[in-house]
């Protein structure tokens, strides 16, 4: 398959570190399995994925982009055995990957104080679909990563990969142990931290700094933790209508990364 490009070496940072361990334990510790074109194809390009075995039709296989190489190890099956292996009803389009989990992402490798490469932290964002949609935003704007707490996030899997339409293998996930912990890493590093909150008082547009920036968003309907939001530099409201009390968490992620990436 041909490669689109190197990625960056597995990241480190102390806030994911656990005594004696990896740093970020994940949810499953068997392999991964991923479906849908845009998932399986971005995940056979990226040299960082050990490849198990891929189960396809052979119109998924005409499908993707690039040759897979000689001996890689496919097994031709239909659409309703296909149908077998994923989640009811997943849009599986003939393609069905297993492989392992992406190696650990770690905070300070990839906290490099860029100012138009923002962090993206989620307080107990636990919906695969949005986690997945967030990386999609963040691999639009160009966000340097987004940071989660290993144990209120969802694991990296197929219906979470569907929904990030590829980002999954190109945006850095950094699963923490403590999250506040983080947050203070970042300010070590020179990032302004702004909160999403509805209650706040200031726009986001109208608070933004010209630097680094971390943008915190905390989970649909009860918001970010108070530890979390103490964390923050400053809490920010998106400017929406009072037609409607909030919006997705997903949606609110690609509005706040598009004001950063346009911000003067």
């Amino acid at each position: 398959m041909a490669k689109s490009g190197e990625r960056k070496r597995a990241l480190r940072g102390r806030a994911g570190r656990m005594k004696g361990g990896r740093g970020s334990g994940r949810a499953s510790t068997g392999q991964v399995r991923l479906w849908g074109r845009h998932p399986v194809e971005a995940a056979l390009k990226n040299p960082e994925r050990q490849h198990r075995k891929l189960w396809a039709t052979r119109e998924g296989i005409a499908s993707l982009d690039g040759e897979l190489p000689p001996d890689f190890p496919v097994e031709y099956a239909d659409v309703a055995d296909l149908a077998r292996l994923v989640a009811k009803d997943a849009p599986h389009q003939g393609l069905v990957l297993e492989c392992a989990p992406l190696e650990d992402v770690f905070l300070d490798e990839v906290a490099l104080g860029e100012a138009d490469r923002p962090v993206v932290v989620l307080d107990q964002v636990t919906d695969p679909h949005n986690v997945g949609a967030i990386l999609r935003s963040a691999a639009a704007f160009g966000a340097a990563a987004i940071v989660t707490q290993d144990r209120h996030a969802p694991p990296e899997g197929g219906v979470l990969a569907k929904a990030a339409s590829g980002a999954l293998e190109t945006v850095p996930w950094v699963r923490v142990v403590n999250l506040a912990r983080a947050l203070e890493e970042l300010a070590e590093a020179g990032y302004w931290r702004i909160g999403l909150a509805g209650e706040a008082d200031a726009a986001l547009a109208d608070i933004m700094p010209t630097g680094p920036l971390a943008i915190v968003l905390g989970a649909e309907g009860e918001g970010l933790r108070h530890n979390i939001a103490a964390h923050c530099d400053a809490l920010a409201k998106l400017p929406i209508s009072s037609a409607i009390e909030s919006l997705n968490v997903s949606n609110a992620a690609a509005i706040a990364l598009y004001a950063v990436a346009t911000r003067s």
